[in-house]
């Protein structure tokens, strides 16, 4: 009987440890990827500034969505991440865009010494898909790492509006035709777990060929200056 127990015993043990072994296993995944949500603030600033254009206040930018990582080497540290999200962002500054009688806009600096006003801005929301290539210290047991990802970011903007409250009256308009509804540039994001600095410049301009001032074409771009947030 005794030599049954210990047999059992035995048995019960050597199971017992197949198993603690495969949950193991299970946890180390040596085919980790990287997938991750995102989520960015950024100061945003005007680039190729026509003269006598400045921005004023706190232009913000909220960015958010969710990457795809697909690991090229079989150490998985470099990777190309592929993700779909949603941009809100706003330029306060002194650029006032009106509606003429035809429907068309019109652009004038406003001269701040001459006119009092307490907001002018125009806000962007847009869809937007990052194209990265990715390089990290991460392995498949270590979540906190060093990063820098760098790469391409196409936008469409969905929803565009300006927003004057000042003298002599407010104006508010909503689907302006002169901005760019494709929009596109280069990003970089570096870091340590989950802060990173991220930089995005826009190559193409805000606005089309259709925003003049004086006769010239407002060839200002966008320029976003932050941090963006990894969460697995």
């Amino acid at each position: 009987m005794k030599p049954l127990l210990l047999f059992l015993c035995l048995c019960f043990a050597s199971s017992y440890a197949q198993e603690e072994l495969s949950d193991n296993t299970e946890i180390i995944d040596s085919l980790y990827k990287e997938d991750q949500f995102y989520f960015g603030l950024t100061y945003n600033l005007i680039g190729k500034i026509p003269s006598g254009l400045s921005q004023s206040g706190f232009s913000g930018g909220f960015h958010f969505g969710y990457t795809k990582d697909m690991p090229i080497n079989k150490r998985r540290n470099k990777a190309f991440g592929i993700g779909l999200g949603l941009s809100i962002n706003s330029f306060n500054q002194n650029l006032q865009i009106l509606e003429d009688n035809k429907g068309d806009n019109t652009f004038t600096i406003i001269n701040k010494d001459e006119i009092s006003f307490t907001k002018n801005k125009f806000s962007t929301y847009m869809v937007e898909m990052p194209i990265e290539y990715r390089w990290r210290t991460s392995t498949a047991t270590e979540y906190k790492f060093w990063r820098i990802y760098t790469g391409f970011k196409l936008g469409y903007v969905l929803i565009n509006s300006s927003k004057y409250e000042g003298a002599p009256n407010d104006i508010k308009l909503n689907n302006i035709d002169a901005i760019n509804d494709l929009q596109y540039g280069l990003t970089l994001a570096a870091g340590y777990n989950t802060w990173n600095f991220y930089l995005y410049y826009a190559l193409n301009p805000i606005f089309n060929d259709k925003a003049k001032i004086d006769g010239n074409v407002i060839d200002a771009n966008a320029i976003k200056i932050g941090l963006m947030f990894y969460i697995l």
